[in-house]
């Protein structure tokens, strides 16, 4: 007998749909499984075997042909184990085959019939969708994932035969429910940690307000223990809540990466990444034998945090500038070629010298100038014009430290930046992919960010005192606008560029005069 039914492959965060094609003949015995299976695909006769075998079913004794098309797609992964024993038991007559149509089918079998719950579901249940099937059939500890998905019915089974009484109509299961928005707008907002918790470093704040207005990349350089970290790890209590659509894109990340904490819906918190200095190549960018979005991906939407800057590999550095230029990182290798997303904000923090204590107020340094100016020359020019506001972070005085007076709460912050991202929002609505001050490209620079005589004159000077090259001219440009946004002006002043000027002391024309 010949029957059909659906599973889905992941490829990159999207899904793509595989028709499991299933027929029994004689001519011969055993399971044959054709379509370009992966090792852990091929492998799932046996755990099919085993758990029909505890389930109170029996594997056909004729020859089983089990075809996953498309045949030149790569199947990988083991959620093929529940839509091949489906397909097996509706070729057996077990399961009416009716049933089973218009249903996709994803989990992984235990030896015991249980499930087990894979990653990629959520894209899964949104391509089941998009082909037009009525439902899909997973895991329990999948169900709350692939629910959020409207338009589609999600069945979560926790055992095999729970699947084959459900499609036989022999038990019931309720379809999975999305969670309300009410509490997904509230824990979109609650941090543990606040800005009101930082003492001093006023300027630090304020450019780390600018770069969540603007989707600005920052790098704060300072001393050990003067708060680069603390600071950093707060940014995402400013950025503006997660919109609908940027929560669903990100949990699908998440998800095709086997991320625990999306297997109970949407994400609700802007993602803060912060991978260690000796993550290689590969998991920060991306791919490996089984591609896998990398760190740049999982902070997509949110907050990539490189701490200790000049600790990382030379070339995990350099492989940051596309993703930084184009908001996304393809991964071509000779098997394969995937595109993530990756429209992140850049926070980096390192010290200013290997004793860590250059230009610090209290303590001397050790290193000689030479050594200084190696340390810096571990990152490259071309990535340092990439990093849109550079701040020098000092160390918190005794005075400031014991002030009873907290600072301002990163929730009146965090309204003045909704503020100033719905005027980006308005002056950005009808061009795609453009959302910040800080994509913005050459022609919207010249329309949005025009120059009184005074400013213009003020950046020609800074450029050649300086000596910034042309990018940081655009980017010196795209703060004194985001700067104005947050102030309500609809013109850049003398002071907008002022400010943003005073973002670019760590250039290697001025750093360490």
């Amino acid at each position: 007998m010949f029957v059909r039914t659906f599973a889905g492959a992941v490829a990159g965060i999207d899904a793509v749909a595989v028709t499991v094609e299933v027929n029994i003949a004689g001519g011969g015995l055993g399971m044959y499984l054709v379509g370009l299976p992966d090792n852990a695909v091929k492998e799932s006769e046996q755990r099919i075997r085993a758990a029909f075998e505890n389930s109170g079913e029996r594997m056909s004794g004729k020859k089983v042909v089990v075809s996953l098309a498309p045949a030149d797609l790569r199947k990988e992964g083991s959620g093929f184990d529940l839509p091949i024993a489906v397909g097996i038991l509706a070729a057996m007559g077990r399961i009416d085959a009716g049933a089973v149509a218009g249903t996709m089918f994803v989990g992984e079998l235990s030896l015991d019939g249980s499930l087990k719950p894979v990653r990629g579901v959520l894209p899964v249940a949104v391509r089941a969708r998009s082909e037009g099937l009525r439902r899909v059939v997973l895991p329990a500890e999948n169900a709350a994932e692939a629910a959020v998905v409207d338009g589609i019915e999600v069945i979560g089974a926790t055992t095999l035969r729970q699947v084959v009484g459900y499609l036989n109509g022999e038990a019931e299961i309720a379809p999975a429910v999305p969670a309300d928005d009410e509490p997904f707008a509230a824990a979109s907002t609650h941090y543990a940690e606040d800005f009101a918790d930082v003492r001093g470093q006023t300027h630090v704040k304020r450019a780390l307000e600018i770069a969540a207005a603007g989707g600005h990349n920052v790098i704060m350089v300072g001393a050990p223990g003067s708060g680069k970290t603390m600071l950093a790890r707060r940014l995402p209590t400013i950025l503006p809540p997660l919109s609908r659509e940027e929560a669903l894109e990100t949990t699908k990340i998440h998800s095709v990466a086997g991320k625990a904490g999306v297997t109970g819906g949407l994400m609700t918190r802007r993602p803060f990444r912060a991978p260690h200095h000796t993550a290689s190549q590969v998991a920060v960018i991306g791919g490996g034998q089984s591609p896998r979005p990398g760190e740049v991906s999982l902070a997509h939407n949110g907050v990539l945090f490189l701490d200790e800057l000049p600790e990382f590999g030379r070339s995990v550095l350099e492989v940051l500038r596309q993703p930084l230029e184009e908001k996304k990182i393809v991964v071509s290798r000779a098997r394969y070629s995937v595109e993530y997303p990756a429209n992140f904000t850049l926070v980096a923090a390192m010290n200013p010298c290997p004793c860590g204590y250059y230009n610090h107020p209290t303590k001397e340094c050790t290193c000689s100038p030479g050594s200084v100016h190696r340390y810096m020359g571990r990152i490259s020019g071309p990535l340092m014009d990439r990093i849109d506001l550079h701040v020098e972070v000092t160390p918190v005085t005794p005075q400031e430290l014991s002030a009873a007076a907290p600072g301002e709460a990163s929730a009146a912050v965090r309204e003045r930046v909704v503020r100033a991202r719905a005027v980006q929002e308005a002056r950005f609505g009808g061009v795609e992919g453009v959302h910040t001050n800080s994509m913005m490209n050459s022609a919207m620079l010249r329309e949005y960010c025009r120059l009184d005589a005074a400013s213009a004159a003020l950046l020609e000077r800074a450029m050649e005192r300086l000596s910034l090259s042309a990018r940081a001219y655009d980017r010196i440009l795209k703060a004194a606008r985001t700067i104005a946004d947050l102030a309500g002006r609809a013109d850049i002043v003398q002071a907008d560029i002022a400010e943003a000027i005073n973002y670019r002391s760590l250039d290697r024309g001025n750093w360490g005069r």
